[in-house]
């Protein structure tokens, strides 16, 4: 960025991937401002609320775990940044895509296991890691309680079942 000289400053914008740290974003948004006071600057939240609930959930969660895993692809931007954010926090952390990707090590003189996953990541292979986490000799589970996301995505109005005829 400190190499980047347009030609016309005042009018800039900034547009961010909702799949960023949200604490990454808003830092990199202060560098940009700092270097252009004009630029305009995308909303909070422009941010995907999905990513922002986990982010959250992690903060939340770290000081309490020795460990965190992360139910979520490693092409995933979000799920990435699950895993970053708990590094960053102190709490060593791993992603698996699926249940057999846990390893025994991992867990090794860890008391507290902290469980999350990525946006896109299915509850069927959610539940298939806590089998898996039981069967390894997790004795009890707990459910911190957070952001409920109940939203829809309604099908654009050309896409609806009663159009396609």
């Amino acid at each position: 960025m400190a190499r980047v000289n347009p030609a016309q400053t005042d009018k800039l914008a900034m547009v961010t991937q909702t799949t960023l740290s949200v604490d990454d974003a808003a830092e990199i948004a202060a560098a940009i401002q700092a270097r252009f006071p004009k630029v305009r600057l995308p909303k909070q939240q422009d941010i995907c609320y999905a990513t922002q609930n986990r982010q959250d959930a992690v903060k939340l969660m770290s000081p309490m775990v020795d460990v965190v895993i992360v139910v979520g692809s490693p092409t995933s931007s979000n799920s990435n940044r699950l895993a970053e954010l708990a590094r960053k926090l102190g709490v060593d952390a791993h992603m698996v895509d699926h249940a057999d990707e846990l390893q025994a090590a991992w867990l090794d003189g860890k008391a507290r296991v902290g469980l999350t996953a990525g946006a896109s990541a299915p509850d069927v292979l959610v539940q298939a890691v806590i089998t898996r986490l039981r069967a390894m000799g997790a004795v009890s589970l707990r459910t911190l309680d957070g952001v409920q996301e109940h939203t829809k995505f309604p099908l654009p109005k050309g896409l609806k079942a009663d159009n396609l005829e």
